[in-house]
């Protein structure tokens, strides 16, 4: 798929296939354009450990940026157990176990329109 340009929503389903190739678990796509200006699509998963979470967040920044989709910014770090990864209209939020069971973002964004639900 190397050099064909996506729409959106290729792209927001592209990292979630990304995250599964890379046994994330818990991968949620949620379509916040109804109730949101920052982005079009959050993408959020669980990754088992440090390691795991840095993996999958490589992994995403990689293979997107292969399909023409830079990276904008990027925040966190494996080991505190949180990376978001912002390609603008897509922000993918990439958690530890505890981490995804303290800030609960699905809680957070229950209007949203979830996509996918992966477990």
């Amino acid at each position: 798929m190397e050099g064909v340009l996506l729409d959106i929503d290729q792209q927001a389903k592209a990292v979630v296939d990304i995250a599964s190739d890379k046994k994330a678990s818990d991968i949620v796509l949620l379509d916040i354009q109804s109730v949101s200006y920052i982005a079009d699509y959050f993408v959020i998963c669980t990754g088992s450990n440090s390691r795991q979470v840095q993996a999958i967040a490589s992994a995403i920044d990689d293979e997107m940026g292969k399909r023409g989709v830079d990276m904008l910014h990027r925040e966190g770090i494996a080991d505190t157990g949180w990376v978001l990864l912002d390609f603008g209209s897509i922000i993918v939020h990439i958690f530890g176990p505890q981490e995804r069971e303290y800030y609960r973002l699905e809680n957070l964004w229950s209007e949203a329109k979830t996509v996918v639900y992966l477990q």
